[in-house]
């Protein structure tokens, strides 16, 4: 989740006309659209693989500070304490930051292929693990916290923090799971103009569903499986549905970015930032802030980085800001964490291949869209669908994308292109065996049920 950082005061919006105007203004040309990758992962004590804290000589404060320190990260304070981590004008760009549980997040700096991203995966991994090792910590990549009870989970010190960990409980039953004890990969995508939005956002949400049965990753919970393949997934079929899910109205007519803008002026407000503290206005209406009507603020009207904020705590499959944000998969291993930029690349920069979802996808209705998404947290791959298996998509899936990679035809330095990085994906369909289910059955089998074994085995 984005962390904000102090600076001049954006200027105050006159209108919802600028609200519009701000989506609008991501739109770029081809040679322009880039892929950034976002990545969350649990730190764990390597010796007993208990939580890491924030505090202490071996915490994940130590762990940001040895991370500035060695690497050349600038630190982002927030009431004296290191809450996270930015480059600027840099070739290795991005932001490391913490969700509220202290999983350690990476967003990613816009690139130009999946090749450069796995190099900044690459160069992360080893920037972390080097710190971390030096602090007996490692790094799990996995979707829902496989052994720590919400009790034992750590909470980290950031104020946004705070008053989502207030509000989230009054709508729903699991928003604090999904805070504490969820991590997940996702890719943000650029779009040309108002109809590849609209065409991007349709695909990826009649395709979310099927990305999280690929990458399902998150079968266990208080050290044992929980009948789930994605129990990420399942956390948010039941946290916020104000501000979550798949957005029927997207394939709607007249779909745009006025329609989005009103969608979000609908969704209640969590925050406000203002001289560098946040205040809470938890379900307040950002259309009475656009007004000045805000009750905890009479008489003061948002600035663009308000607008900005409050779109970051809308949390749909696919979100909608100057970018989509592509929400569905679980955290993972390396080749999992590659192969999602791989998988929405070939998807929706090749139009050969966006026309093929669109097409794909075109007859599904909404109730068939929900259902997916409300069992594929459960059975993954062999969701029943149209008689026969999720499975079926997802292979179908894969080929577009596949398709889509060798036409862009961006090659390494060894001459081969980014098909490569969808290997996971294509044995995934080949043997019919999502991550969580190779996790089930070394669970069963050599770990004997002893989930710690996860922690020894999956490290990133």
């Amino acid at each position: 989740m984005s962390t904000r950082v102090s600076g001049p005061e954006s200027p105050v919006i006159e209108s919802r006309d600028e609200l519009v105007a701000y989506l609008e203004a991501g739109s770029k040309p081809k040679s322009d659209w880039r892929i950034g990758t976002e990545h969350e992962k649990f730190g764990f004590y390597q010796h007993g693989h208990s939580p890491v804290p924030y505090a202490g000589e071996r915490g994940i404060g130590a762990l940001l500070a040895g991370l500035a320190d060695r690497f050349g990260w600038d630190a982002i304070n927030e009431n004296g304490k290191v809450i996270g981590l930015r480059r600027i004008d840099c070739p290795k760009g991005g932001a490391i930051s913490l969700e509220p549980g202290g999983q350690l997040e990476l967003s990613g700096a816009p690139l130009k292929t999946v090749h450069e991203t796995y190099d900044e995966l690459r160069q992360h991994l080893f920037e972390v693990g080097e710190v971390g090792a030096e602090l007996g910590i490692g790094f799990l990549g996995i979707g829902f916290s496989p052994k720590w009870t919400l009790a034992e989970t750590p909470v980290m010190p950031k104020e946004r923090y705070r008053i989502m960990s207030r509000y989230m409980p009054t709508r729903g039953r699991r928003g604090l799971d999904m805070m504490f004890r969820t991590a997940t990969v996702q890719v943000n995508m650029d779009f040309g103009d108002e109809a590849d939005m609209v065409a991007k956002m349709r695909a990826g949400l009649a395709l979310q569903p099927v990305a999280t049965a690929l990458f399902a990753n998150s079968p266990f919970t208080d050290g044992k499986p929980n009948g789930f393949q994605s129990y990420r997934a399942e956390m948010w079929r039941d946290t916020d549905p104000d501000r979550t899910g798949l957005l029927p109205f997207v394939f709607e007519k007249g779909m745009g970015f006025e329609r989005y803008v009103d969608h979000a002026l609908d969704v209640p407000m969590y925050f406000v930032y203002r001289d560098e503290r946040y205040i809470d206005v938890a379900g307040a209406s950002f259309r009475d802030f656009l007004a000045g009507k805000l009750a905890a603020l009479p008489g003061v009207r948002p600035t663009l980085d308000d607008w900005a904020d409050h779109l970051t705590t809308l949390f749909p499959d696919v979100r909608l800001k100057r970018f989509l944000e592509m929400r569905g998969a679980d955290a993972g291993s390396f080749a999992q964490i590659w192969a999602l930029p791989a998988l929405w690349a070939g998807l929706l920069y090749d139009k050969e291949a966006l026309d093929g979802a669109l097409a794909l996808t075109a007859d599904w209705t909404v109730e068939e869209r929900q259902a997916l998404r409300d069992t594929v947290p459960r059975l993954g791959l062999k969701t029943p669908f149209r008689g026969r298996e999720l499975r079926d998509v997802g292979r179908a899936m894969v080929d577009l994308a596949l398709g889509g990679l060798k036409r862009r035809a961006r090659l390494d330095r060894e001459g081969e292109d980014e098909r490569k990085a969808l290997a996971p994906l294509v044995e995934t369909i080949e043997e019919g065996r999502s991550p969580a289910d190779r996790l089930l059955a070394d669970f069963s089998g050599p770990w004997r049920g002893d989930i710690d074994k996860v922690f020894d085995t999956q490290a990133l």
